[in-house]
């Protein structure tokens, strides 16, 4: 009985209670929906390469559950955009409905051909998001600037869809890679300024053969992708002194391939710029290589009589791993400007010939611990089973330049001693962060009285860098670098990396020094 009656008191309550509820009678949208924004400018893409997901928020402020009869793009089913609405993908919706003083997520992204509307440049592709409609309609701007490109990517099997592998010289043996990519054809051994460059996988250059990047030019990177200059062949790259330091007209630009502000300083974006054993004659002037997962990458040829890289007047940022690693290579660098690296933003591994003069070598990395100085040096590498090789460290020179960062110290001598092998090095007028408060640099090559190693050194004192984290490592009034570079040095690199010139009273680093305004 006592069941029963609890049954029925049940019932009734249930009964009572749902005639009372009115949430779920919707009445029709009137047209008073209100946007979290009346234009949705999705950043510009490349053709044929997605955008990033942008929202649209809806709200119905008004006291009625609503229902929207219809939401849907103003191109219908020819529309390059791509609508979510309630978790649900498509290009229309009916009867959406909308509770009372709630809102709804629109969730909007886009993928164009240019082609399909215009043969070359920029295109503005636009549409809407159309609510309900007639009287009660109303709209949300869409608009997307597509950029034209040149596209360098793998062959495809047509069979298997097997993507096209690189076979690779690697000290003498043809070695099969897993590593994506194809040679640069004949017609593709010159990139112009006329359209930006997008790479999926690594482009390589072939034996005998030389890529020329001119002035202006623009070259972007799929994930895991980049530049391979084979045994025998060479790359150069022709920047030039930009008058416009924001657009930079100049300049040769390597960076990532999403364009959206997001990823405008996201490390480790794409791989790297890899000059492999037997490249030569390699230069690289006015360029700015940003977010890769290791700017350059220099392998061997350690005595040649023209260094394997020259690199000047340059800016390397954002690398995952390393701005420039060299394994037993040569490197000449004036004007140089590396920051914000994983590990080390310069490291000269198994010995070689490094020249850096009027460079500045920072490192502000703030995404994570860091295991490594801005400059590292060492003699050696370790196989899989901890056996070292070593090589000759002939020269490592660093002349008139900073080297600094957010950790201390910001360079390390890892040298293992052998007879058989030298490991040669001399800091000459640099501003360098090393302070050893607990003693643990001894040895011969922490002798800085050893004016055969350093000399005109200046420990710890600040650069007055304008800012660090944004990578602007032009230096200030305040800066200790100020009128402490050796004048015979710099003129051997007359002009700073802004082409002003330093002869009369030398700054250290690859800038002169300015007068930062006051709310800087």
């Amino acid at each position: 009985m006592k069941r029963y009656l609890y049954f029925i008191i049940t019932l009734g309550f249930l009964m009572l209670w749902s005639s009372c509820r009115k949430d779920f009678e919707f009445s029709p949208s009137t047209g008073s929906l209100q946007f979290s924004k009346d234009t949705i400018y999705l950043d510009t893409v490349f053709s044929n390469i997605g955008s990033s997901t942008y929202n649209l928020k809806v709200y119905n402020k008004t006291d009625d559950d609503i229902s929207i009869p219809s939401v849907g793009l103003a191109l219908g089913e020819a529309s390059n955009y791509r609508l979510s609405v309630d978790g649900i993908a498509g290009k229309s919706f009916n009867n959406i409905e909308v509770l009372a003083k709630d809102s709804l997520f629109i969730f909007v992204e886009t993928t164009v051909n240019i082609n399909d509307f215009t043969p070359n440049g920029n295109y503005i592709y636009t549409d809407q998001i159309e609510f309900d409609s007639g009287s009660n309609l109303q709209t949300v701007e869409l608009v997307t600037l597509i950029q034209d490109a040149v596209f360098i990517y793998p062959e495809r099997d047509g069979t298997t869809k097997v993507i096209e592998t690189l076979t690779l010289d690697i000290d003498g043996e043809l070695i099969e890679t897993e590593l994506q990519g194809r040679e640069l054809s004949p017609t593709e051994l010159t990139f112009t300024n006329d359209k930006p460059y997008v790479i999926y996988g690594f482009a390589t250059v072939p034996n005998g053969e030389t890529l020329t990047i001119n002035a202006g030019a623009r070259v972007h990177f799929h994930d895991n992708s980049g530049i391979i200059v084979s045994n025998g062949a060479t790359i150069n790259v022709n920047g030039a002194f930009s008058n416009d330091q924001e657009a930079l007209e100049n300049e040769v630009i390597f960076e990532g391939d999403r364009l959206e502000p997001d990823f405008a300083d996201v490390p480790g974006q794409w791989g790297t710029i890899w000059l492999l054993d037997g490249s030569l004659n390699n230069t690289i002037n006015y360029a700015t290589i940003k977010n890769s997962t290791i700017g350059v990458l220099s392998d061997g040829n350690p005595s040649e009589t023209n260094d394997k890289l020259t690199i000047t007047n340059s800016q390397i940022y954002n690398s995952s791993s390393f701005g420039i690693l060299g394994r037993n290579t040569s490197i000449t660098g004036e004007n140089v400007v590396i920051n914000n690296s994983g590990l080390s933003s310069f490291a000269g591994t198994l010995g070689g010939k490094y020249n850096f003069t009027h460079a500045t070598i920072a490192n502000y990395w703030n995404a994570g611990f860091r295991q490594f100085p801005s400059v590292l040096l060492n003699n050696f590498v370790l196989d899989e089973d901890n056996n070292a090789t070593i090589a000759d460290l002939t020269e490592a020179n660093f002349n008139n330049c900073i080297i600094y960062g957010n950790d201390n110290p910001e360079f390390l001598l890892d040298e293992i001693e052998d007879a058989s092998v030298v490991f040669n090095f001399k800091f000459t007028n640099c501003l360098i962060r090393f302070n050893d408060t607990n003693n643990s640099f001894t040895g011969a090559n922490y002798d800085f009285d050893d004016t055969t190693k350093y000399e005109g050194i200046i420990f710890n004192q600040d650069p007055n860098f304008k800012d660090s984290e944004l990578n602007e490592l032009i230096i200030g009034d305040d800066s200790a670098a100020n009128g402490q570079g050796l004048s015979t040095l710099a003129s051997q690199v007359p002009v700073d990396i802004l082409n002003v010139n330093r002869t009369a009273s030398p700054d250290l680093g690859a800038y002169q020094h300015i007068t930062f305004p006051e709310d800087d």
